[in-house]
């Protein structure tokens, strides 16, 4: 197993791949295990964000008797 400070890591300010901890957290995304994978950091943000929103969705609509399209019959 990899030390997270030999992983790869998406720069949130300046938008480029760093090996290690080159920027202070708050400015990382990461980790990642290829520097490949981390300059797809944004697309993949997007896409758990997109998921999880979903889940909690579904989370939320549980038990409400709510199912399929909102809008009903039309």
């Amino acid at each position: 197993m990899t030390s997270d400070s030999e992983k790869y890591w998406y720069n949130l300010k300046t938008g480029e791949v760093e090996k290690g901890f080159e920027s202070p957290a708050v400015d990382r995304a990461g980790p990642f295990e290829t520097p490949e994978e981390a300059a797809r950091a944004p697309e993949i943000l997007r896409e758990r964000s997109r998921a999880w929103a979903e889940e909690e969705a579904r989370d939320n609509d549980w038990g409400s008797g709510v199912s399929g399209d909102a809008r009903g019959d039309q």
